[in-house]
């Protein structure tokens, strides 16, 4: 079953083409000129990978993001922002929202596919897997079991959420909040601070003498998985 790419753009040049293109590589793919209908299609038909405008109309592509991504049914999709804001600060606010990656107007046909094709290769297997690996690191996620190095891990539930979040997408940072939204959940109240604890606590499990530390911490940024 190939695979389903939203685009939610407003010029019809640029959708004209990526749909031409993407369909030639054997995608399916809807399309919106709209914030507010991207929205509601999005929610109705679940794609695989949404290719995000910045400036819509009636609802930027920052605040669609920002929506999805507090949605637990479609925060996993994985976004690709695409926009003339060439600046850090906008790459920076467009990441801290959520979007997976970024992406300059005028782009390269030939360098947006391959993104594609990485993200998705990324994201359908894990989301789908029962049993994920990193490094020397393994989720059994039926049993809920941890092993490094081939020795079992013991975790708490708050603990094992954490690290099947971050492994879903390593290397990339998440935010205090990025986390608690997706971990703990939109409606429940949690202090910030309480993320630092159980980072501390992941760490200390799964950090076994004579291994490599695997979580990251990023100033002022997050926290995130690394080899």
């Amino acid at each position: 079953m190939p695979s389903h790419i939203f685009i939610a753009e407003d010029e019809e040049s640029i959708v004209s083409l990526l749909k031409y293109n993407l369909e030639k590589e054997g995608y399916k793919v809807s399309t919106s000129d709209n914030g507010e209908d991207a929205l509601k299609q999005i929610k109705d038909k679940n794609p695989d990978l949404i290719l995000l405008d910045w400036m819509m109309p009636n609802l930027s592509g920052i605040e669609i993001s920002k929506q999805l991504k507090k949605d637990k049914k479609f925060n996993d999709i994985p976004i690709i922002m695409l926009t003339a804001k060439g600046e850090e600060e906008d790459k920076l606010k467009a990441f801290d929202v959520g979007t997976d990656d970024y992406v300059t107007k005028p782009f390269s046909q030939k360098e947006l596919n391959a993104r594609i094709k990485s993200i998705l290769r990324r994201s359908k297997p894990q989301s789908s897997l029962d049993i994920v690996e990193f490094i020397d690191l393994k989720i059994d996620r039926i049993t809920k079991r941890v092993y490094r190095n081939k020795k079992e891990i013991n975790l708490g539930p708050t603990e094992f959420k954490l690290l099947d979040f971050f492994i879903k997408n390593p290397k990339r940072v998440y935010s205090r909040e990025q986390l608690l939204n997706n971990v703990w959940g939109e409606n429940i109240y949690v202090e910030a601070r309480t993320v630092d604890v159980h980072i501390r606590r992941l760490r200390q499990a799964i950090n076994l003498e004579g291994t490599k530390p695997l979580i990251r911490t990023v100033r002022s940024a997050g926290y995130s998985l690394e080899s």
